[in-house]
């Protein structure tokens, strides 16, 4: 007789896996404390500015003079009610609030209502609508200057505050419409029918049924404005002439040319003027994380 000879047993799928080399982890991980190195080297570089500015502002000017990157010990804080009061850094700062929650919120009005009916509205008539909304963000703003200006004088509203929130308004409809009839667009449309049957109208179905469900995209569209508008020069410039209704940057740059050698006044003035952009991103990280990746996991 002859003896057959079986093949070797192999082991349980199990054994297989625990048994069977782990090749390329080191590499990922090597990969990832790279990537991780890099982005903590990246936002150390990128907040050092803002310790700086926020250390000196804690100083005086004389300590600053004879030790230019010595720390706040112990800490000063006498420049920052200088600025705020004896500086009129006050009135710039609550007119730039004003000037910038107003436009962004109007802006964000108009553009949900328009993107809702852009989304949900089949025709001619409302895709041309919405080609023209969109044109706006073709258009170089700057060079409508200057019949902007003469538009406004004519009214009589150069040097108000209303002027700047109805440019900043108008010039952030094309993008919040835009991003927000996206996020409109990938709602389904089951929703619509659902509220329908329960006798809800197209305004409460848009209310209560599309907006909560949206928020991420709203927040995002109001971060998207409310940077550009907190930081713009250029419209304050030409169109505010009274001292009283300037906004932060242009009285920033009064600012300096009268406190140049108070440095301490300085970095307090630009500390205050920062604080409320790292606040405004400080509330409203997660709903911009959730904004810009929606629709990644479809």
């Amino acid at each position: 007789m002859t003896a057959t000879l079986s093949p070797p047993r192999s082991g349980t799928p199990t054994e297989d896996r625990r048994a069977a080399p782990r090749r390329g982890r080191p590499r990922a991980t090597l990969g990832g404390f790279a990537t991780s190195g890099f982005l903590w080297l990246y936002a150390a570089i990128s907040i050092a500015p803002l310790l700086l500015m926020v250390s000196n502002s804690l100083r005086t000017s004389q300590d600053m003079a004879q030790h230019p990157l010595g720390l706040p010990l112990p800490p000063n804080f006498a420049s920052y009610p200088k600025a705020w009061v004896t500086a009129s850094f006050e009135t710039y700062f609550f007119n730039s609030i004003f000037v910038t929650v107003a436009s962004v919120l109007l802006s964000t009005a108009v553009s949900l209502l328009a993107a809702y009916a852009f989304a949900r509205t089949r025709s001619k008539l409302f895709t041309t609508l919405e080609g023209l909304f969109l044109s706006g963000l073709m258009l170089p703003v700057y060079l409508a200057i200057l019949p902007l200006f003469f538009l406004l004088d004519s009214i009589g509203m150069i040097s108000n505050l209303w002027s700047l929130i109805l440019v900043y308004a108008a010039l952030g409809i094309p993008f919040s419409t835009f991003v927000l009839a996206s996020f409109f667009r990938q709602l389904p449309i089951e929703l619509d029918e659902a509220a329908r049957l329960d006798g809800a109208g197209p305004f409460t179905t848009f209310w209560r049924v599309h907006l909560p469900l949206v928020k991420p995209a709203i927040a995002t569209v109001i971060v998207f404005r409310f940077v550009p508008v907190w930081n713009d020069f250029f419209y304050p410039l030409i169109l505010i002439r009274d001292r009283d209704a300037y906004t932060l940057p242009v009285g920033i740059t009064r600012f300096f040319g009268e406190y140049q050698t108070d440095w301490a006044t300085l970095f307090a003035g630009l500390t205050l003027a920062t604080i409320p952009l790292v606040v405004l991103f400080l509330f409203a990280t997660k709903q911009i994380v959730s904004g810009l990746t929606a629709g990644m996991s479809k």
